[in-house]
């Protein structure tokens, strides 16, 4: 039986759950993250980097990329956020400030896309406004 590649998308849904995790002091692998989530289909080894890559990334400039969420969310404090959508927010954010491989507005797309299917009804907009006020700056 042949093995589907996971999309980048995938991969950016399965960082966003890392990332999330670590709020809680967890360090699951990708795999791991993939089997508490009941996706089958076996990452390709691109996957896991490019997921592991926003994952580090964000914990290794965590404090800018809060500084930036916090300068372009009206107000909001981080501590305020509902987790989920930081989780989202902070990876976005990551590859909007250094990732330059990535066009804006797809990772803006894929983070709303993840906020419609695990936030509330307001985040996607929220998660929108925030994360394009960030790329516009």
């Amino acid at each position: 039986m042949e093995r589907v590649k996971l999309s980048r998308k995938t991969a950016r849904e399965v960082a966003m759950m890392m990332t999330y995790e670590k709020l809680f002091g967890c360090d699951d692998t990708y795999n791991d993250v993939l089997e508490k989530s009941g996706i089958s289909d076996e990452p390709s080894a691109a996957d896991i980097e490019y997921a592991s890559r926003i994952v580090n990334g964000v914990q290794d400039n965590l404090d800018l990329i809060d500084e930036k969420i916090e300068q372009h969310s009206a107000d909001w404090k981080i501590s305020r956020m509902p987790k989920v959508d930081l989780s989202i927010l902070r990876n976005a954010a990551y590859e909007i400030i250094f990732d330059n491989d990535m066009d804006n507005a797809i990772t803006i797309n894929e983070a709303v896309e993840l906020a419609k299917i695990y936030c509330d009804t307001r985040s996607p907009k929220f998660i929108n406004g925030v994360l394009g006020s960030l790329s516009r700056s």
